[in-house]
């Protein structure tokens, strides 16, 4: 299954590692850290024609990307849940 992470961009829901507030969890310095690393590698997608809500990290083929939507965490969490739900269902 897949989730719409904003425009145009899907990923599949086993390839996603977390979804994480942008404002909250940006205080971190750590998260910074981490957040320039990936976008010094070339790793991040911004996918937010917006104001960035979210960001929401993946791997796939041993190749992480951090992905920045204007989607909230907590509606890509619900959609997430919702098609987890239907899988199972």
């Amino acid at each position: 299954m897949y989730l719409h992470l904003g425009q145009d961009t899907v990923v599949r829901l086993d390839e996603i590692i977390g979804i994480f507030d942008i404002e909250n969890a940006s205080i971190s310095r750590h998260t910074k850290r981490y957040l320039a690393h990936a976008e010094q590698k070339g790793r991040v997608v911004n996918v937010s024609s917006e104001l960035p809500k979210s960001f929401i990290v993946c791997e796939q083929n041993r190749r992480v990307t951090v992905y920045i939507s204007q989607i909230s965490s907590q509606t890509l969490k619900k959609r997430a849940g919702f098609v987890q739900h239907l899988k199972l269902s």
